[in-house]
């Protein structure tokens, strides 16, 4: 497996992921697929930074996005992870994960932030954060929608 800079050959493959996973809407599957124009069609581009991991073939496994936070001193945002949801609990968003923390440290990123839903079907999606040293630093209720919370979750990269 290796992890790479997205490429434009690779968006069909995500989108299909996203589509798989069963967690997203047809909005935010849109949203991501904006982004990962945005980020090809400009590569000056300092808003978001897209990985992909890609098995030895270089069949997409999963993707990664990210950016920093605007007005912030090293804070960044995890706007995006996913992995084929056959192949997940296989390391792959581990390793996404873990390419990510390392890439921010050495760019001067001090904390990593997640935001997700309270609703049930997000139970391993915050259970995966919680296991990667992820803490919950908030919840603001019913932020989407009546009966489903914003969990913003935080990982402090350095040990300052």
């Amino acid at each position: 497996m290796t992890i790479r800079c997205l490429r434009r050959e690779d968006q069909e493959a995500i989108k299909n992921i996203l589509i798989a996973t069963e967690m997203f809407s047809t909005e935010e599957i849109e949203i991501a697929g904006e982004l990962i124009q945005f980020y090809l069609d400009d590569p000056k581009q300092e808003d978001y930074e897209l990985f992909t991991s890609v098995d030895d073939d270089g069949k997409v496994l999963g993707y990664v996005c990210i950016g920093p936070t605007p007005a912030t001193l090293g804070t960044f945002d995890l706007y995006w992870i996913a992995v084929q949801p056959m192949i997940q609990s296989k390391g792959i968003g581990t390793a996404l994960l873990s390419y990510v923390e390392q890439h921010l440290k050495g760019k001067g990123g001090r904390l990593l932030i997640a935001e997700t839903s309270s609703m049930q079907k997000y139970e391993n999606t915050r259970a995966f954060y919680s296991r990667k040293g992820f803490v919950q630093l908030a919840r603001i209720h019913e932020y989407y929608k009546p009966e489903d919370d914003l969990v913003i979750y935080g990982k402090y990269l350095t040990t300052t």
